[in-house]
């Protein structure tokens, strides 16, 4: 006889969509500072997100697109300088 109800796991759920929530907030500010560092952080978050199957899965795609971004910016900026980072 079972007196309390199954436990359900959320917190993995959670995790995921604040993974999600993070990317977007990583990709977003690292257009601005440390692109070399918070663009690779925004798209592995946001990958890890959308294979454990967030709920958030448009703010995944926007850190993915957005980490992308952050990275051909620094190349860009690269290319135009002829050094590792650029500043204003």
């Amino acid at each position: 006889m079972q007196l309390t109800a199954p436990a359900r796991r959320r917190t993995g759920i959670r995790d995921t969509d604040g993974m999600a929530v993070a990317s977007f907030v990583l990709g977003l500010l690292g257009l601005l500072v440390l692109n070399v560092f918070l663009g690779p952080i925004a798209i592995v978050l946001a990958s890890v997100a959308l294979w454990r199957g967030t709920q958030r899965r448009g703010r995944a795609f926007l850190g993915l697109g957005l980490g992308v971004a952050d990275l051909v910016v620094l190349v860009a900026f690269m290319q135009a300088d002829s050094t590792i980072s650029w500043s204003f």
